[in-house]
């Protein structure tokens, strides 16, 4: 959406440029220039900046993706482009919602043995090892794409999906494979929403990781923001 807007009201002038972690096989389509992969660090990063001659960065990867953040910040600063942080807003929590909020993943795998025994795990493939340890648990794992290789967990089944999901689709899928507790992260935004209203009708525990706090900085939560803020700093 970002992009769309920023290609549509500035790419006359600008080069815009998404940078994707390259994480999954099929991302989807974005307006203007796209590159994949890591930078290599803080160093290399501030470098492509300072090299491209970049007039402005918007942070606006995951909320979990917390090393990203961080190599930007200080990449932004020692390259002295102005930065901004595009953080969506948090889920929040309704009457009838059953969450225990969690530090981290590896609190959230040490308490799940006591909250359920069927678990639909929602917290990427890079996480996964955490719940390694999970004696007699059973686990429904979604992932964008399918892996190639076994995953860190003794009993489980793997499905792929990329949100929008329905309300409706979600509950069947935790009702068919008799889901007794979902773990995610909090990342908050639309995509994957329908997953805890689901977990809301059924009754089903949530144990929901806290996000890792925000870099130092100015941050919005909307795209009409991020819009504002590049227009203060090229007119």
């Amino acid at each position: 959406m970002l992009a769309d807007r920023l290609v549509a009201e500035w790419g006359d002038r600008f080069d815009i440029v998404t940078s994707l972690a390259g994480r999954t096989q099929a991302p989807g389509a974005t307006p203007g220039e796209v590159r994949v992969g890591g930078f290599g660090g803080v160093a290399p990063m501030a470098r492509y900046l300072e090299d491209r001659r970049v007039c402005a960065l918007v942070d606006a990867t995951h909320p979990f993706a917390a090393q990203i953040s961080e190599n930007a910040r200080i990449a932004s600063a020692t390259a002295r482009v102005p930065r901004l942080a595009l953080v969506r807003p948090p889920w929040e929590r309704m009457p009838d919602d059953n969450w225990l909020m969690q530090p981290d993943l590896a609190s959230a795998a040490a308490v799940l043995p006591g909250i359920g025994r069927r678990v639909f795990l929602t917290v990427g493939r890079t996480d996964l090892s955490v719940f390694a340890a999970c004696p007699g648990l059973w686990f429904l794992v979604r992932l964008i794409d399918m892996p190639d290789a076994a995953l860190p967990l003794s009993a489980y089944e793997v499905i792929s999906g990329r949100g929008p999901f329905a309300v409706a689709a979600e509950q069947r899928l935790m009702e068919e494979h008799k889901i007794d507790a979902l773990v995610c992260k909090a990342s908050g935004g639309e995509a994957t929403r329908a997953k805890l209203e689901a977990a809301r009708l059924l009754g089903i525990p949530v144990l929901m990781v806290e996000r890792p706090p925000v870099p130092d900085g100015p941050v919005v939560d909307n795209v009409d923001a991020v819009i504002d803020w590049f227009d203060e700093q090229v007119t």
